[in-house]
């Protein structure tokens, strides 16, 4: 089983967000996940908060190992040419290290104080087809036409091919019965899921079902849960669940104890999943 630790960068200096990445990757995470937002989620005020895609691009030139991805790549907040070519300078300039996340974003206030438009739900969901239609074909490096529901291409192209082929691996979450479960079975290379094993399992059966149907094999698309560090006997027991039911990567939040909590997670639970 793999593990990302989500290193919950909204109100935090870049030298805290710098090292809280080194720690993850010094630790032996697999991963490390920003989230892709311009202002806080949360709390009270104003609070520093760095833009997504060109943390990935800064923190591509300061890791070795470490794979990088956000959680979620909003389809709002850019056009998915600019994400396909921005995936592909991040794919780049970290060799290969890049895991690309697409979501139909949510936080209506940060659109609305930021003037970035925000559709409607099935409109947004239009767009994340839009977008996973695109960045797959033009990671390819070929000539593109396509005639989207939000957004089409007319002869286009992107050079060069990105590092990792096809193309970076491919995250689609979420448990929507009828536009994000067909989105994942098409498209994804791992499903990210919130829930628990027991509440996921018929989602799951219908991703396998639906990835048939496209004519996939359903065990090509990894399963992907989270993971609470906040107390560590019942994350490992909530590990092995996980693991039991065919989950293959864990993402770990930022527990509230802090650094100490997350290096005794390493060194007492992580080794028991390691293989």
């Amino acid at each position: 089983m793999k593990f990302g630790l989500d290193i919950a960068q909204q109100r935090m200096p870049w030298d805290e967000l710098m090292r809280r990445v080194k720690l993850a990757e010094d630790l032996g995470f697999e991963g490390m996940w920003g989230f892709d937002h311009f202002q806080p989620m949360y709390g009270e005020g104003p609070g520093e908060t760095f833009e997504g895609m060109t943390t990935l691009a800064a923190l591509s030139g300061v890791t070795s190992r470490i794979r990088l991805g956000l959680l979620v790549t909003g389809v709002t907040y850019r056009h998915p040419s600019l994400l396909a070519a921005q995936a592909v300078t991040i794919d780049h300039a970290s060799h290969g290290r890049l895991d690309l996340s697409l979501g139909a974003a949510w936080f209506d206030k940060e659109h609305r104080e930021l003037g970035i438009p925000f559709p409607s739900t099935g409109e947004r969901f239009d767009l994340l087809e839009d977008a996973l239609e695109i960045v797959t074909r033009l990671f390819t490096g070929e000539v593109v036409s396509y005639e989207g529901k939000r957004v089409s291409l007319h002869d286009a192209s992107l050079r060069p091919v990105p590092v990792q082929q096809p193309h970076p691996p491919i995250w689609v979450g979420g448990t929507g019965p009828t536009r994000t479960l067909p989105l994942a079975a098409r498209f994804a290379d791992v499903w990210h899921a919130f829930g628990t094993p027991n509440s996921l399992r018929e989602a799951s059966a219908r991703v396998d079902m639906l990835a048939a149907e496209a004519g996939r094999d359903p065990a090509s698309i990894m399963r992907a849960g989270s993971l609470s560090l906040d107390d560590l006997d019942t994350a490992k027991r909530h590990a092995e669940k996980w693991r039991d039911v065919g989950f293959g990567y864990l993402v770990c939040g930022w527990p509230g104890a802090g650094e100490s909590q997350v290096e005794a997670f390493v060194r007492d639970v992580m080794p028991e999943f390691a293989g």
